[in-house]
This record gives structure tokens, C-alpha cells and sequence, in this order.
């Protein structure tokens, strides 16, 4: 049985693609090719192309389109020198590999990054000003990517998960973060009585959003170190939590919708701390 994987030295112009092997050699039951429980399949440009100018090594199997070959030349390169393998599909293919039409023309399964403990986040934080997300029901997988993207454009520190949370990067969220996952860290929390007293001990005040019945984000005093607490898509966050929280907070507006969604009321409330920490 030939070999389905292409480790040869890619040529600068686009070689003619290789014919996809049988779906029952690539996956043995018709399906994409199988991947390991410690891989997790991205797709999308800016996705691939930031996980490897940040973490090469990780990389484990690469399919592409061929109209993409030039573009990704030195991942290529890294592959053959690398012993990696890559092989250039078709369309149907690679929307097969990443469940979707938004791939791009590229995929990868790659290492998944565990989250973190919170005593392993804590003890490596800088000093001073540092912000962090509490997300508390989030589960759709495109917010959680916009909302990756938006903290690593402001810096955010870590995401925060609740330790019963079922919300992971996925290859979908990791494209609409456009590369954004890879800068912002994940921590798994312990139990919300011990998480909120580590985080307390490490200077950080906690602050609840709210859609109404909080301070105005825009005027309110907010701390060097915060955690802001973002609720569900739908019920928003827990209000006995809300209660005990340090500060409660609202994104004052003209009325005319209900409310933000959740990525883009995160967006608001990084900008508020942001703009006070970061003055130019």
C-alpha cells in the first residue's frame, strides 16, 4: 500500500495534488482520518499560520489545498525537515477534515495545550496591572472564539473556566480568534469557594457583568487587578455569584436593543480596563 502522506520537498511551484486515499484506508470506518484523544483538529489561515510561528513543534498532520501550497511554503518546509506528513486534497476533502466549508483551504491536527490549574496560572502572574476572564456558562463556540481574539488583542492574562465547564478550544473557535487562542492561556478552576478566595489572595477583585442594575463600566473605579465574571449567552450570570462578587457592572447604552451578546459586551468591558491601565 503506498504511503497517503507526501514527505517529499515541496517544489516552489504548486505540484499536481495527490488522490486521496480510500476513506476506509484513512480512517477505517469512511469517516476523516482518525485522529488521536491528544490532537485537536484547526482549520483557517491565521490559525494555522499563528500555532506554528508559536508552537511548531505541536504539529502533527497537515492537509491542504493546493492553490495554498505558495502561501505555505515554510510550513511545508518544516514538515519535509520535520519528517511531518502533509498531503494536498481536494475541497470535498477538506471539508470532510473540518466539518465545515470555512477551513480556508487548510487544516492541521496539532497537540492540545490542557488548561492550566489555578495555582500554576497564579504563581506565574506578573505584578501589577493584569486582567483575566471568568466565563461562567459560556458555551457557544463562536463567541468563546471572538472573545479569544478580543482578549488577546487587550492582553488578557487567562481565561477562567469553571471546573464543570464542557467549554474547550475547538477548531471552530480557534478560527474566529483568527490566531488570538494561542496568546491567551486556559485555567481550569477548583470549587467557586476556593477559586474566588486564591484569586482574592493574589490581589485580584472580581467584578460581575451585569445587563442592568450595575455600575456604569465607563465611570466605575476599577482595579489594576481584575477578573470580570461573563456570563451565559442567554441567562447571564449567576446572580447569587453576582452578589458576592467585588464589583457589579453594566454597559450603560441607548435602549434601543436589550442588550450585547456576550462577545461583544466582553469586548466593551476589556476596552473600559484597558483604556484606564494603559493610558498613552
Amino acid at each position: 500500500m503506498s504511503n497517503p502522506w507526501n514527505n517529499r520537498r515541496p517544489s516552489v511551484r504548486p505540484p499536481r495534488a495527490t488522490p486521496p486515499a480510500p476513506a476506509a484506508e484513512r480512517s477505517g470506518g469512511g469517516g476523516p482520518p482518525i485522529r488521536g484523544s491528544d490532537e485537536l483538529r484547526l482549520y483557517g489561515v491565521n490559525a494555522v499560520l499563528t500555532m506554528f510561528a508559536q508552537r511548531p513543534q505541536s504539529l502533527r498532520k497537515l492537509y491542504l489545498a493546493e492553490a495554498m501550497i505558495p502561501r505555505l511554503q515554510p510550513l511545508l518546509k518544516w514538515c519535509v525537515a520535520n519528517r511531518v506528513g502533509y498531503r494536498v486534497v481536494g475541497e470535498g476533502d477538506l471539508n470532510k477534515l473540518a466539518a465545515t466549508t470555512h477551513h480556508e483551504g487548510v487544516v492541521v491536527d496539532v497537540l492540545k495545550r490542557e488548561p492550566l490549574s489555578l495555582a500554576a496560572w497564579l504563581s506565574a502572574v506578573e505584578e501589577g496591572p493584569v486582567l483575566a476572564l471568568w466565563l461562567d456558562g459560556v458555551g457557544n463556540p463562536h463567541n468563546f472564539g471572538a472573545i479569544l481574539r478580543t482578549a488577546a488583542h487587550f492582553g488578557v492574562g487567562a481565561i477562567l473556566l469553571p471546573g464543570d465547564s464542557p467549554l474547550a478550544l475547538s477548531g471552530a473557535a480557534a478560527r474566529v480568534a483568527e490566531g488570538g487562542a494561542e496568546f491567551v492561556p486556559l485555567v481550569r478552576l477548583p470549587a467557586l469557594p476556593q477559586a474566588v478566595a486564591q484569586l482574592r489572595d493574589a490581589g485580584f477583585g472580581l467584578a460581575a457583568t451585569l445587563v442592568e442594575g450595575g455600575d456604569n463600566v465607563f465611570t466605575a473605579a476599577l482595579p489594576e487587578r481584575m477578573v470580570y465574571v461573563m456570563g451565559a449567552e442567554g441567562e447571564g450570570m449567576d446572580r447569587e455569584f453576582a452578589q458576592g462578587c467585588d464589583l457589579r457592572l453594566s454597559i450603560p447604552g441607548s435602549g434601543a436593543v436589550e442588550s450585547l451578546n456576550v462577545a461583544s459586551a466582553t469586548a466593551v468591558f476589556l476596552g473600559s480596563w484597558y483604556s484606564r491601565q494603559f493610558r498613552r
